[in-house]
């Protein structure tokens, strides 16, 4: 029985939902890097870049090459760099919300 789309959705949400596959994925818009480079990037151990690269290259969404003595990684499609900015518009906008009505609340509590 095929998965419905709401849950294939569900699951590559879930998929997003951890910092460090996100900073990859930031990083990775500019262009392939090599592990150690992203290792430089993000403070984290090894072994824990090493699981979050796995799940994102078994996802599909990055894609990965070996070259000489490292292994390079890519978005596996650029709809990513989409989908990050998608993201920062809607947080930036809900930012902005919470910041109007906090203004409104100081301004009746200053009545």
């Amino acid at each position: 029985m095929p998965v419905p789309l709401y849950q294939a959705k569900a699951d590559f949400f879930r998929t997003l939902g951890h910092p460090v596959r996100i900073r990859v994925l930031e990083l990775l818009r500019d262009g392939p890097r090599p592990v150690r480079e992203l290792l430089n990037e993000i403070e984290v151990e090894a072994s824990n870049l090493s699981q979050q690269l796995a799940v994102l290259r078994r996802t599909g969404l990055v894609s990965a090459v070996r070259e000489g003595g490292s292994v390079v990684y890519s978005l596996a499609t650029p709809d990513i760099v989409d989908l990050l900015a998608a993201a920062r518009r809607i947080l930036t906008d809900m930012i902005t919300g919470q910041g109007e009505l906090l203004a409104e609340l100081q301004a009746e509590a200053a009545e």
